[in-house]
């Protein structure tokens, strides 16, 4: 019993980066190419435009006629409606706390928004050998997250502060057999690092004035890889196969709770300071992306994707200490899901192109174990976008990207034993939408 809010705290933190990293999968990271995405990323694995297919399918590298480096960026916008609020607080009882049993009116807000405005960058090279062999290297963020909601947020005890990012190195190879054949291999190496929050009443009027922030942080780094194929059973027809596999992290966390003051708080039985390590494992779920580019015209181009992310391998959180003792585990019963995209490609001069696609981008996610840290659903994506090479060398690609939610909700609830106070329920209706501004550049050597 001594260790028992600090292990619920801990646990508590520490399980935020699953749920940040679910999050990051049902808004899995796209923004590797700009110019893929003025068409959806319909293209992604077989429309071989510039050395952003480095990470679209390795395999096409080996189709492009010159070395070539692309470099670029997606600023994200995202935008949250939180309506429909029920946030009730529950006394302590002798026999502990319990639901029925009120506690003090509610206290806090309900502001929405809190996804700051991100930029996304990635870097790509691709260098042909000869006729058949070609080098890549990129340099690129396939997962993130961040949520920073106010202070005073009424779901702060679930979660109110979540960022946590993946950047990765590629080495590429590709080899083209015939005009038809060519395949492609690269390996990444991976960097996660992550700092989660949440509140912990500190009185038993649930003022947030005198709130505990319980954080963590934590990094590591792992090795992946990534497999592709293209095949071209005639020229205006290209198939692409890009299989990326998972990557499994066992991260070190450093745990500490932070009083009003600043200071480290106490554990309220013991007295000794809320602070401690804690391991957990984490893993990014393997992908596969299938696409088809047909030449329509001279000028039209016609793309279809679909991608598939195997999620049902989480199925729980599991947080242990230092000692291999069970700090939490909860299931998540996630489950395998697909997007779909569908986009073409306009040569309106011999100078500028113009493009549009929509994607339909579905969630892992249950309503049984949505949080606040990962309140998305099920998302549709409208995208323009253009390309403007002012001379052969070079190319400068923009796009714009809409992304609307199914409107979506999250119903919890919680008990924290500290300075008397029972537990929260907090439930509320999430609207979600986001935009997405491109720019990118290539240069051909």
């Amino acid at each position: 019993m001594n260790n028992k809010f600090n292990k619920l705290t801990l646990a508590a933190a520490i399980a935020a980066v699953f749920a940040s990293q679910a999050h990051a999968g049902g808004y899995q990271i796209n923004e590797q190419s700009v110019s893929g995405q003025g068409y959806g990323h319909a293209g992604r694995s077989s429309n071989i435009h510039d050395a952003t297919i480095v990470y679209g399918n390795p395999a096409g590298m080996s189709f492009l006629d010159r070395a070539q480096i692309t470099a670029g960026g997606t600023f994200l916008n995202v935008n949250t409606e939180i309506e429909n609020v029920n946030y009730e607080t529950f006394a302590n009882t002798p026999g502990g706390p319990a639901v029925g049993a009120l506690g003090p009116a509610a206290q806090g807000t309900n502001n929405g928004d809190m996804v700051p405005g991100t930029l996304i960058p990635f870097a790509f090279y691709a260098h042909p050998v000869n006729e058949r062999l070609a080098l890549g290297f990129g340099v690129y963020a396939p997962f993130g997250s961040k949520t920073d909601y106010e202070d005073t947020f009424e779901g702060r005890y679930f979660g109110n502060y979540t960022e946590l990012t993946v950047m990765s190195a590629q080495p590429t190879v590709s080899y083209r057999f015939n005009d038809q054949w060519s395949v492609g291999a690269g390996v990444t190496y991976n960097r996660v690092e992550g700092e989660l929050r949440r509140q912990v009443p500190g009185s038993a009027d649930f003022d947030p004035a005198n709130d505990i922030d319980a954080r963590v942080d934590g990094k590591d780094d792992a090795w992946g890889y990534n497999l592709g194929v293209i095949y071209r059973p005639v020229p205006e027809t290209t198939l692409g196969l890009t299989y990326r596999s998972k990557v499994d992290y066992e991260l070190e966390g450093d745990y500490r709770a932070i009083a009003p003051d600043g200071t480290t708080a106490p554990n309220p039985i013991t007295g000794a300071p809320l602070q401690s390590n804690a391991n957990l494992d984490l893993t990014t779920p393997e992908t596969v992306n299938f696409s088809l580019t047909q030449q329509m015209t001279d000028r039209l181009k016609l793309m279809f994707g679909a991608s598939w992310v195997r999620w049902s391998q989480f199925e729980e959180i599991r947080v242990v200490n230092d000692q291999g003792g069970l700090i939490t585990q909860e299931p998540q019963n996630y489950e395998n899901v697909w997007a779909f995209a569908t986009g073409g490609e306009y040569q309106l001069t011999s100078t500028l192109a113009l493009r549009a696609g929509v994607t339909l981008d579905f969630t892992p996610s249950n309503d049984e174990d949505r949080s606040v840290r990962i309140p998305s659903d099920d998302r549709r994506i409208f995208s323009l976008g253009a390309g403007w090479s002012p001379t052969p060398d070079m190319t400068l690609d923009f796009a714009y990207s809409y992304l609307t939610e199914r409107g979506t909700f999250v119903d919890q609830q919680r008990f924290d034993s500290l300075a008397g106070a029972g537990g929260t329920n907090y439930s509320a209706d999430y609207k979600n939408e986001a935009h997405g501004f491109g720019a990118q550049l290539t240069y051909r050597f």
